[in-house]
């Protein structure tokens, strides 16, 4: 694992880089499912970063489903693709429900999450 935290002013906050990065390399398949991650004092000591903002970015990671902590045995990188599948379903799943209750029709619906696509993704 590599990480090359970027401590320029106008840079994201360190625990945000320390947190994409990690979240990118396990998305990406750079670090498999079950890769065995650093101690946050190990990583943070690595990063010159203090213990505080790795375990940041690990809370963060692991809310994401990106990474799992198994106690005192380490941390882990999850099946995060499946964790993040089965939160998009149940979101879309949501939506579609409050759509309807709201009278809209499908059209409407598929319209108003590609506005909200468009704008989330800068297309």
């Amino acid at each position: 694992m590599t990480l090359k935290i970027d401590i320029d002013e106008g840079a994201a906050p360190p625990y945000e880089q320390v947190r994409a990065q990690i979240s990118e390399q396990a998305r990406s398949g750079a670090l498999p499912v079950g890769y065995r991650l650093p101690t946050v004092r190990g990583l943070a000591e690595s990063l010159g970063l203090a213990v505080n903002t790795v375990a940041k970015a690990y809370r963060a990671l692991e809310a994401d489903g990106v990474i799992e902590t198994r106690g005192r045995n380490g941390t882990y990188v999850a099946a995060a693709g499946q964790a993040a599948e089965r939160e998009l379903a149940a979101a879309a799943q949501a939506y579609a429900d409050r759509a309807r209750r709201l009278g809209l029709d499908g059209k409407a619906a598929l319209a108003a999450v590609r506005d909200a696509l468009r704008a989330s993704y800068g297309e």
